[in-house]
């Protein structure tokens, strides 16, 4: 029979994978310069989101999605579009959802603001320390924090689902979550990759949440692969739908 000790090793492990995903990281590694910079614009976007945040209208549809996907105890995987990420850490705020942010000097001050909202990070990206973030997420789930995907991050191409969600659902046995927020006015940065979105404040905002997908612990490379692809058409249907609302 085990003994307590043997479960004091993997007790402090999550404990520490809490406390990363929670905390700002260490910036000693940066020079001054970018130090300042990350915490700088830390600030002014938390700020900024904050202030117009409050401001928004919001309404949603498919809410019984999410309670589908939260009951009997499952903690969902969010996917969206990275474009969308100021309207959604707003209306998400305050849920112990765990992003992941990429290791970069864009993803750690990314990282600060999302945290300051409530939110966690897991340090990673599809081309830098993707396998240990997945891996920081699955544990996380396990011990009850939702998890989140820009799920075209965070390079692109915009709108096109790679595998994360995807592979994170078959191996946490959790449901993936696709939404999208549309706002009815907002600026849109045509320089960038996403032409990331920031609403105008007073405007309205739609809320479109998806039913659950799941993977099964089994899935093979052919089911992971319709699976994403079942993902890239729900999130393609609701960018639809949304666009369409915000013409209206």
């Amino acid at each position: 029979m085990a003994s307590v000790s043997d479960h004091l090793p993997r007790k402090s492990t999550d404990e520490e994978a809490i406390a990363r995903a929670f905390r700002f990281a260490d910036l000693s590694s940066y020079p001054f310069k970018k130090r300042f910079l990350i915490r700088m614009a830390d600030l002014v976007f938390y700020t900024i989101i904050r202030l117009i945040g409050r401001t928004i209208r919001y309404e949603v549809v498919g809410w019984e999605n999410w309670e589908a996907a939260t009951s009997n105890r499952r903690y969902p995987i969010y996917t969206f579009w990275h474009n969308r990420v100021f309207l959604s850490i707003y209306f998400w705020q305050k849920r112990n959802i765990v992003v992941m942010t990429s290791r970069s000097f864009d993803g750690e001050y990314i990282a600060r603001f999302i945290q300051r909202f409530g939110a966690g990070a897991a340090r990673g990206s599809s081309t830098r320390g993707g396998t240990t973030a997945l891996a920081e997420m699955e544990r996380l789930l396990r011990l009850g924090y939702p998890a989140a995907f820009t799920i075209d991050g965070p390079k692109g191409p915009r709108y096109v689902a790679k595998m994360g969600g995807v592979l994170l659902a078959k191996k946490s046995g959790q449901p993936i979550l696709p939404f999208t927020i549309s706002a009815r006015r907002y600026w849109e940065a045509k320089g960038s990759w996403d032409r990331a979105q920031a609403p105008f404040p007073f405007t309205r905002a739609r809320v479109e949440i998806a039913p659950p997908i799941f993977v099964q612990a089994n899935a093979d490379d052919k089911e992971l692969a319709a699976k994403r692809d079942e993902l890239q058409g729900v999130l393609d249907e609701l960018e639809r739908r949304g666009v369409e609302w915000a013409s209206r």
